[in-house]
């Protein structure tokens, strides 16, 4: 739908979803600094066609990020009910310690994010509804004996922010899969 709420023409949503998945791609790897007139030129619009499906550029912002948290939580529901829970828990977690370490957008957004944040509320809820999937694996894990039965959510958030700050901050440019085997050795239970 349409911010008005009107349904969009074919062309339009066609648009928009481009719009969306150039602006993801490019925040990812440019950070969220990377310009309207930059997106539209790789989506192949206009920057008028830009700004008629997103007012403005925390607009565009909050869709792309609404999309990889939607997306993230589709994943993880689905591992809830695989077979192997420790493995789907780990991998998972695995995944997005790596998508948060190579994804400057999603970076800059967990690190501004906290009770003062601007996000709108279907971005905050969607991200809930994430650590909320997460919070399934881990219990699965748990219960299968695989996962620390000592850690929480909670833990995990701080974990997933610790390894983005340490990414960030590195001076030896630590490679992102070493700090996600790191992050989730952590977690593992041990005999």
């Amino acid at each position: 739908m349409a911010e008005s709420g009107r349904a969009l023409r074919a062309d339009g949503q066609r648009n928009r979803t481009r719009v969306v998945e150039v602006a993801e791609a490019a925040f990812a790897t440019k950070g969220l600094a990377v310009p309207i007139s930059e997106i539209a030129r790789r989506a192949e619009v206009s920057t008028g066609t830009v700004s008629r499906h997103f007012p403005t550029k925390d607009a565009l912002i909050e869709a792309v990020l609404l999309t990889v948290l939607e997306r993230l939580g589709v994943e993880a529901r689905a591992l809830a009910v695989a077979d192997g829970p420790g493995p789907a828990f780990f991998g998972f977690f695995k995944r997005l310690v790596l998508e948060g370490t190579t994804n400057k957008a999603l970076f800059d957004t967990l690190a501004a994010a906290g009770p003062d944040s601007d996000l709108k509320s279907a971005v905050a809820s969607a991200g809930t509804d994430l650590m909320a999937a997460l919070g399934h694996l881990l219990v699965r894990a748990q219960q299968a004996g695989d996962a620390r039965p000592d850690i929480s959510v909670d833990d995990l958030s701080a974990i997933l922010v610790g390894a983005l700050a340490m990414q960030a901050h590195s001076s030896t440019n630590t490679p992102s899969a070493h700090l996600a085997d790191l992050a989730t050795d952590t977690l593992r239970a041990h005999p």
